[in-house]
């Protein structure tokens, strides 16, 4: 199918509404750390039906919770940051989750589950679904892997033709169960669960604001406050009570909803974080983060949820109606980059294809003399293929990911604490003796992992090691759905090239040159967000950024948390707390 140009024009507005307001804050979480490992189910009973005009009472609705417990990698349990041996992520920005919702399926849990799978390497510390059948929301959520919070049993208590579903990426601090999404609500008119990826600037300033009319928050979720929004909406139908609360967002969000009779999926009017929609050979619709989630459960690609658009599916159809103004598209350059699988097609354009291309940049902009390519698996594999491919020389496997390293809750000694790159990355001598090896990966945050690389190839007999980097230097930090360091612990803000070669302690390096990225993107590369490769923000965060504090535990494989001074991070250096808006 024809991928459909993302600047297609809406069908005729039912409605057009004002700008946003000025962008007033950045987003603030406050997060703890989970200490148990639950799997939750509720159930919301049938609301009373929705009365013609505003009842002047709201019945109450009655919800029911029970609680199970599943054995998971995560059942153990552990003070924050206790484990400078956890070595379940590398030092990478960690892309925040991954959403599908599913409209007229009667296997739409089942489904679900699947696209859940699919989009597993969006987030990995917990999972959720929630079904709609005979008008009735039921949610199971919990903590840990897709195939840890799901199985026979669970789906079977999930039936019903509609479903959203949600995979998680949080640190440590907010693991607990009671943030695991999709989010169920009732409030007078329904019941109503959202799946939410991306991240709202402006949520210390709303939430404040709800809590100042008396509104009580469950969770520590910038999510929640959408629904909240929602339910003190005064607007008619439900589609617009959505316009009416994403009018007060700002910040970065591709949301789907589920309601008794709906599925409903908005995307800000940047368009930062990725949503694609697609339909099945029997007529049922499908959302998702990523079109590797379609892929899986056989439903063709169609188009994406254009930036601003809603898009409200209900037995009438599929109907598209525009939220916001349109502003300049600033989709995640990142997601080509990092996130995405090379199997998907993201911002209408191959993440497979644009990877390599970023190898044959490298090879043509910073060649090197050598005699083997080789990545750093899995993510930098794409762009070394292309490398190797333009430079002429052989790509090998020279470094082995072992595809069973979890989370190991050992408190090492100092003697045994660069364990952890090993237990992940396996050197082959064969590749490596004697040789002048060019190693590419995908980008360079800290700089731990990358310096604990080059030491694990010289020890193997490397008698090079030249790194490429399939990405500008970061210099700043994401306020828009992505995890990153503050700027303070990006190297690439600290030191020059030649500072970061040093090091890591590689005989050469290179970065993705910024200019050569655009040109590639061509007429595109406005559309992209750059911002942690620039400092310019499209969407200014206003207020201080606090990020959890399982995010200072270096890359994951060493470092204490007495290092943090209180878990603040300072905005980047060329912008002020209190700067004034810039136009748009």
């Amino acid at each position: 199918m024809d991928v459909i140009p993302l600047y297609n024009k809406f069908p005729p507005l039912l409605h057009q509404w004002p700008p946003p307001p000025p962008p007033p804050s950045s987003h603030l979480h406050h997060h703890h750390h989970h200490h148990n490992n639950t799997t939750k189910t509720a159930h919301l009973f049938p609301p009373h039906k929705p009365l013609s005009s505003h009842p002047t009472t709201a019945t109450p609705l009655k919800l029911s919770t029970t609680t199970t417990t599943t054995k998971s990698p995560f059942a153990l349990s552990c003070k924050p940051n206790s484990d400078p041996f956890d070595i379940s992520s590398s030092d990478k920005p960690r892309e925040e989750c991954g959403v599908v919702g599913i409209f007229g399926d009667p296997e739409a849990s089942r489904l679900c589950y699947l696209a859940l799978h699919a989009l597993q390497h969006r987030g990995q510390e917990g999972a959720g679904i929630v079904a709609v059948h005979d008008n009735v929301l039921k949610s199971i959520t919990g903590v840990g892997l897709v195939s840890d919070v799901f199985n026979q049993s669970k789906l079977d208590q999930l039936p019903g033709s509609s479903a959203i579903g949600h995979v998680r990426y949080s640190t440590a601090g907010s693991s607990m169960l009671k943030n695991v999404q999709p989010f169920v609500a009732g409030y007078r008119f329904g019941s109503v669960a959202v799946a939410h990826n991306g991240n709202l600037i402006n949520y210390t300033s709303l939430r404040a604001s709800l809590e100042d009319t008396g509104s009580i928050f469950n969770t520590t979720s910038d999510t929640e406050v959408v629904l909240h929004l929602i339910a003190i909406s005064k607007a008619r139908p439900f589609f617009l009570r959505i316009v009416d609360a994403c009018e007060q967002l700002q910040g970065a969000y591709s949301m789907v909803f589920l309601t008794e009779d709906k599925l409903v999926a908005v995307r800000d009017p940047h368009g930062f974080r990725p949503l694609v929609m697609g339909r099945r050979s029997n007529g049922s619709i499908v959302f998702a983060s990523e079109t590797c989630a379609l892929d899986l459960i056989e439903a063709t690609y169609e188009r994406e949820v254009n930036p601003g658009e809603v898009l409200v599916v209900d037995k009438d159809g599929v109907k598209s109606m525009c939220l916001l103004p349109h502003f300049e598209r600033k989709a995640c350059i990142f997601e080509h980059i990092y996130f995405a699988q090379p199997n998907s097609v993201v911002f209408g354009r191959s993440v497979y294809q644009s990877r390599r291309n970023y190898g044959e940049i490298l090879a043509t902009k910073a060649p090197v003399d050598c005699d083997v390519v080789i990545a750093v698996p899995d993510s930098g594999m794409v762009a070394a293929l292309g490398y190797a491919a333009k430079a002429g020389v052989p790509f090998e496997q020279g470094l082995i990911r072992s595809h069973y390293v979890g989370r190991t809750f050992i408190e090492p000694s100092q003697k045994i604490r660069d364990f952890g790159v090993k237990l992940k990355l396996a050197p082959v001598r064969a590749v490596l003796e004697g040789k002048r090896v060019v190693v590419v990966d995908d980008s360079i945050v800290r700089g731990t992992t990358s310096s604990k690389i080059v030491r694990l190839l010289k020890e193997a007999g490397a008698k090079e090691v030249h790194m490429r980097i399939a990405s500008p230097p970061i210099i700043g930090s994401c306020y828009y759905g992505v995890d990153t360091p503050s700027s303070e612990e990006l190297i690439s803000n600290r030191m020059t090239v030649e500072e970061v070669r040093d090091f890591i302690g590689c005989d050469s390096l290179a970065f993705l040159p910024f200019d050569s990225l655009k040109n590639m993107l061509g007429e595109d590369s406005n559309g992209f967000c750059y911002a942690c490769f620039s400092g310019n923000y499209p969407v200014l965060p206003r207020e201080l950024k606090v990020k959890r504090v399982g995010d200072f535990l270096d890359d994951g494989l060493n470092g204490s948390v007495k290092s943090i001074d209180g878990a603040w991070i300072q905005v980047p250096k060329n912008q002020t707390v209190d700067m004034v808006d810039q136009p748009r």
